[in-house]
């Protein structure tokens, strides 16, 4: 079985401009060490190749747990590892916040592809079934890093001015869309709060039902824009089709 936080790291290299090598210790800008305090019990901080790193803190607010996250060009995952197979799967319960948007920001744009939050879910499935384009960018992440990535990643994003609900494929590979749930700035400031269908928004973004959900991340990025970016996010809760939490 393939290593989920190897193949998180691989999930984003096929978003990336390029398949970069990372040849020392990412940066980070300065940045408390994120103490757990309850708010985000299991998740890890993720390096990407090439990428300096996101900041993410622990913290409470409204007595409830949260998690804060600061880009300065940069772009690196919270994540957690699961494995919940797709007879189980249901909804998806999570807030965020944004103060600003990322002015230069364009997620239908590779080189300017950057989200103050984003929620991203990776899943397994059938690598046998990938198209020609996608095996050749799947074997070179895999002789880059020795793991191949997820089969697909699902993303929930906050765009600039694209209209929600819409499903905008990745700019290097189609195993990775993104759902916009929100647009514009109307909304900044506020904490907003969402319960999603993941089965449904699979099939939706990909055309196909789902496979095994193998991981959970939180991304705060602004490497391709050059610039800064601050999210909150509130507790991630996984539900079966019943309802009861996973």
């Amino acid at each position: 079985m393939r290593g989920p936080l190897a193949a998180w790291r691989h999930a984003a290299l096929l978003g990336l401009p390029a398949f970069v090598a990372c040849s020392s210790t990412p940066e980070r800008p300065e940045c408390p060490p994120r103490a757990e305090q309850g708010a985000a019990p299991g998740w890890v901080d993720v390096a990407l190749p090439g990428k300096r790193l996101t900041c993410y803190q622990s913290a409470w607010e409204d007595g409830r747990p949260v998690v804060l996250a600061r880009a300065d060009a940069s772009a690196s995952l919270l994540r957690r590892s699961v494995r919940v197979e797709p007879g189980q799967l249901g909804k998806v319960q999570f807030s965020w916040r944004i103060a600003s948007l990322i002015p230069t920001a364009d997620l239908t744009d590779a080189d300017h592809s950057d989200s103050p939050v984003r929620l991203v879910f990776a899943f397994d499935g059938d690598h046998a079934r990938l198209s020609m384009r996608n095996r050749m960018l799947f074997d070179l992440a895999e002789a880059v890093t020795g793991e191949a990535p997820p089969f697909a990643t699902l993303m929930y994003v906050w765009d600039n001015h694209l209209a929600r609900e819409m499903v905008i494929p990745s700019a290097r590979t189609d195993r990775v869309r993104k759902i916009v749930l929100e647009s514009g700035d109307r909304q900044c400031g506020r904490w907003l709060h969402y319960e999603r269908d993941l089965v449904a928004d699979y099939r939706r973004a990909f055309g196909e039902d789902p496979g095994a959900l193998i991981g959970v991340a939180l991304m705060t990025d602004a490497d391709n824009t050059a610039s800064r970016a601050a999210g909150s996010y509130g507790a991630v809760r996984l539900l079966d089709r019943d309802g009861v939490p996973l």
